[in-house]
């Protein structure tokens, strides 16, 4: 160690920077450019105060009302179990090698980017993993204006709940998914 890397005396040595990694390295640009539109989104005041999720939002809801109008609700569901079906059967056998069902939650919520980009806060226990659900905000503005003629109860009810459980049915795990409350919370249990 030459004499500029030592510490003056009692201060410990910081760890030589190559040991850490941000998981950006290579990707600055990318990263920048994820910044400017996080920026951008939050400067949106437009009808209302926008969030880093709205056109995820938005594009869902193009989505659900397209179900509800030609009551294809249960197909729009099916077909997304499907789509999903070699992820959710990788986890299933994660969870048998394993052994732990905690593997179902993680997947479906923690390290899973469709659903933290959907859903900026989410808390997470053993087994339990709970949240505000992502579309009133907007969907209050979008009704206001007749763009859609959702509810969030029924977005609930015909679409998040009976597709997470069956990608946990996928899986080969039985989960709890809460069923609509007033407040948005949704919880979804081992």
């Amino acid at each position: 160690m030459t004499k500029e890397q030592q510490s003056p005396p009692g201060e410990r040595a910081a760890p030589p920077a190559e040991l850490y990694s941000s998981e950006i390295e290579g990707r600055e640009a990318e990263f920048g450019l994820s910044v400017a539109m996080v920026m951008r989104s939050m400067q949106e005041k437009s009808f209302y105060p926008h969030e880093v999720n709205d056109a995820l939002v938005k594009l869902s809801f193009v989505m659900l009302q397209f179900a509800k109008d030609h009551d294809m609700w249960d197909e729009m569901v099916a077909h997304d179990i499907k789509t999903m079906e070699r992820v959710n059967l990788r986890l299933g056998q994660l969870i048998r090698d394993s052994g732990d069902r905690e593997h179902a939650l993680t997947g479906l919520v923690d390290d899973n980017s469709c659903h933290y980009q959907l859903v900026l806060e989410t808390r997470s226990e053993p087994g339990i993993r709970t949240w505000k659900s992502p579309y009133g905000r907007v969907l209050e503005v979008c009704r206001r204006i007749g763009q859609f003629d959702l509810t969030e109860e029924e977005i609930h009810q015909r679409y998040t709940k009976p597709r997470l459980l069956g990608y946990a049915q996928t899986m080969g795990v039985t989960i709890h998914v809460s069923d609509w409350s007033d407040d948005g919370m949704i919880m979804l249990g081992l």
